[in-house]
């Protein structure tokens, strides 16, 4: 039985009550524990072959459990993606993201399933999508 390993979700679906940028979008490394840090190679996406960056994000959503309420949505791009302009007042940079897909996993550490947010783009609430997004 094919089943795929990724599904598609929309932002809305994932994110009813909104979402937030909570810190800076960092590259993501290759795990090597014979490389320092400072030293690994970026981690490449299998698919497309773009660059892979993690953006930390906060699901506004008030009845999630605290420990779900952070996550990390992972971007695949040949740059290191934007996050929409700050807010006055708010600590946090208002988000949605583009052509969401999760894929559940076991996490090994807590033996629960969790789940691998990715998105192929990111702007502001409300913005216009990226051509590249919108097709």
């Amino acid at each position: 039985m094919p089943v795929p390993r990724e599904f598609k979700i929309s932002f809305d679906e994932l994110f009813p009550h909104g979402a937030f940028v909570t810190g800076p979008v960092e590259p993501v490394s290759e795990f090597d524990e014979k490389v320092p840090m400072a030293s690994r190679r970026q981690k490449t996406d299998k698919d497309s072959g773009l660059l892979l960056w993690d953006v930390p994000v906060h699901d506004a959503d008030p009845e999630a459990r605290a420990s779900a309420r952070s996550v990390k949505v992972r971007i695949a791009a040949r740059v290191q993606p934007v996050p929409p302009d700050a807010l006055p007042g708010l600590p946090f940079r208002p988000v949605e993201f583009e052509n969401l897909s999760v894929a559940p996993y076991v996490n090994r550490s807590t033996g629960r399933m969790a789940y691998a947010i990715r998105a192929t783009g990111m702007h502001a609430p409300g913005a216009a999508r990226t051509a590249k997004s919108a097709a």
